[in-house]
C-alpha cells in the first residue's frame, strides 16, 4: 500500500463520558432504556450519521491510566501492565502507535494522554522523550485536571500549567478547583482562550498544520472533559443553566438538585468538546483530506453521574464501563448502529488493519484487540460473544477488585469477597435486580466464557 492510499486518523478522545450519552435515535434510545437528553452535539451527530455508532462498546478497565494503556497495547486489562493510576504504562511495551509509525505514519498526540501518570512530570513543551519510545513522532502531553493543579500549583511540570503561569492565571486556576468541595458547579474565572479543552484543540490544530500532505497521519486528541470536577466557563454554565435533564437511576432524592446541576455542567463540556471537534473537522477538511481521513471518537471510561447514588468511575456499573463508539470514513456503513459486542483496545488493531499493517505486528494484541473492519464493511454484524473489564483493589479508587463479563443478554459481576451479581440486560437495561440466586446456570455458563477468553 502507498502512503498516499493509507488512511489518516482523527481520533478523538475525551474522558469520561459515559456510552449512553450520545445524540441517539429514539429507537437505540428505547433500547437503553433512556428518555431524552437534549445534548447538543452536531458535529459527533454528524459523524453517527455518516459513519457506524456502536452502542454496546466497554473500556476493559474503567480507570484512566489502564485503559489508555490497554488500548495503547491492545490487550486486555490483565496484561496492560499498568494496573492502576500508580503505575506508569511500560516504555518497553509494544503499542499501536508504533506499528504506526513504523508502517510510514506521522502519529500525534495532544492532551492528557496518561501513560506516565504517576510521574507527575510532562515536559514543560509537553514531549519527553517516553513518548519517542512508545510510538509517539510529535506530542503536546498535558497533565489531567487533577494531575495539572497537584503537581503545578508553584512550578509548572506541564505546558497547560506553563502557559497558566504564564498568562498569571495559574494562581486563579489553583483556587477555583482547588476549592470546588464535593460537586461545585460554579464556573471558573478562566478566559475561554484558557479553558484546557479549548487550549489542546488549538495545539492540535496547529500540530495538524505542520503535519506534511505527502504522508499520512494519527493525531490524537485527548480531551480533559467531561472529566470532573465539573468546571465550566461561564457561557458554557449559562447555556445550560435552565436546561431540564433526565434523573438518575436509583439516585438520591436528598441530592436531586446536586445531580441536576452536574448534569448540565457535564452536558455543557461534551457541547464543548463537540465544539473543538467542529474545529479540528475544519481543519481537516482545509487540507483536503477528510475523504481519506477514518474520524474515531471514543473514551477511556464512563462517569455514573449519581447512577446508583455514586459519582465518578472504577465501578462495573452502565456508567462507569459504558464508552462510546463512533467510527467514520472512506468504506465504513453509513448511519449503523451496532450492537456488536465490543471492548475498547479494539480499536488498536481496527488501526493498525486500515494502515496496511499485518496485525501480527501487535503480537501481545492476538485474540485480545480484534478489528472492527469486518464489523464496519458490513462482512458480518457480530464481534464478540463476550465482553470483560475488570479492576484490582488499589487502596486508592477501589477497594475490593472486581471482574465484568457481559454477552449481550446477561451481565455478571464478580467481585472480590461478595456474592456474583447477575442483570437481565433485556429486562433490566439499568442494572437494578440482582438475578444471581435464581439462576446459577447462567453464573457459571459466564464464568465459562470468560475463561475461554473470546
Amino acid at each position: 500500500m502507498l502512503a498516499t492510499e493509507q488512511p489518516n486518523f482523527l481520533f478523538l478522545f475525551p474522558d469520561s463520558h459515559r456510552g449512553d450519552w450520545l445524540p441517539y435515535d429514539a429507537a437505540t434510545r428505547e433500547m437503553l432504556g433512556m428518555s431524552e437528553i437534549g445534548l447538543r452535539m452536531p458535529n459527533v451527530q454528524h459523524l453517527m450519521e455518516e459513519g457506524s455508532t456502536f452502542s454496546r462498546a466497554v473500556t476493559p478497565a474503567p480507570l484512566c491510566a489502564p485503559a489508555r494503556a490497554c488500548l495503547a497495547s491492545g490487550v486486555r486489562y490483565v496484561h496492560c501492565g499498568t494496573p492502576s493510576n500508580q503505575a506508569n504504562f511500560p516504555p518497553d511495551r509494544r503499542t499501536f502507535y508504533s506499528v504506526l509509525k513504523e508502517t510510514g505514519y506521522k502519529v500525534g498526540g495532544v492532551g492528557k494522554l496518561d501513560l506516565h501518570k504517576p510521574a507527575h512530570w510532562w515536559g514543560l513543551d509537553g514531549w519527553i522523550d517516553e513518548l519517542g519510545a512508545l510510538g509517539f513522532t510529535d506530542a503536546v502531553d498535558n497533565a489531567g485536571k487533577i494531575d495539572a493543579i497537584v503537581s503545578g500549583k508553584e512550578t509548572p511540570k506541564d505546558p497547560y500549567m506553563r502557559y497558566l503561569h504564564q498568562r498569571n492565571l495559574a494562581e486563579l486556576h489553583v483556587r477555583d478547583m482547588t476549592g470546588r468541595k464535593g460537586h461545585g458547579t460554579e464556573p471558573t474565572e478562566l478566559p475561554e482562550e484558557a479553558y484546557c479543552d479549548n487550549w489542546l484543540t488549538d495545539n492540535g490544530i496547529r500540530m495538524l498544520r505542520d503535519f506534511p500532505q505527502d504522508q499520512p497521519w494519527l493525531l490524537m486528541v485527548n480531551f480533559t472533559g467531561p472529566h470532573g470536577p465539573w468546571d465550566v466557563t461561564k457561557s458554557m454554565r449559562e447555556a445550560w443553566q435552565d436546561a431540564e435533564l433526565p434523573g438518575p437511576s436509583d439516585g438520591d432524592p436528598q441530592k436531586a438538585q446536586q445531580v441536576l446541576d452536574v448534569r448540565r455542567n457535564y452536558a455543557a463540556m461534551l457541547e464543548n468538546i463537540d465544539r473543538n471537534i467542529g474545529l479540528l473537522l475544519a481543519e481537516v477538511a482545509g487540507r483536503g483530506e477528510l475523504d481519506r481521513t477514518i474520524v474515531i471518537y471514543s473514551s477511556d471510561h464512563g462517569e455514573m453521574l449519581g447512577d446508583r447514588r455514586s459519582f465518578g468511575k472504577c465501578s462495573p456499573y452502565r456508567g462507569s464501563v459504558q464508552v462510546p463508539l463512533v467510527i467514520k470514513g472512506p468504506g465504513i456503513r453509513r448511519g449503523i448502529v451496532s450492537d456488536a459486542l465490543v471492548e475498547l483496545q479494539d480499536l488498536a488493531a481496527t488501526m493498525v488493519e486500515y494502515a496496511g499493517a499485518r496485525l501480527e505486528a501487535l503480537p501481545e494484541a492476538a485474540g485480545e484487540s480484534r478489528s472492527l473492519k469486518p464489523v464496519l464493511e458490513g462482512r458480518t454484524t457480530t464481534h464478540r460473544q463476550v465482553q470483560l473489564s475488570a479492576l484490582d483493589a488499589d487502596g486508592k479508587h477501589i477497594g475490593n477488585g472486581w471482574s465484568m463479563l457481559a454477552n449481550g443478554r446477561h451481565k455478571l459481576v464478580l467481585w472480590e469477597g461478595r456474592e456474583p451479581e447477575l442483570y437481565d440486560l433485556a429486562a433490566d437495561p439499568w442494572e437494578v435486580d440482582n438475578i444471581a440466586a435464581e439462576h446459577a446456570e447462567i453464573v457459571q455458563s459466564l464464568r465459562a466464557q470468560g475463561q475461554a477468553r473470546n
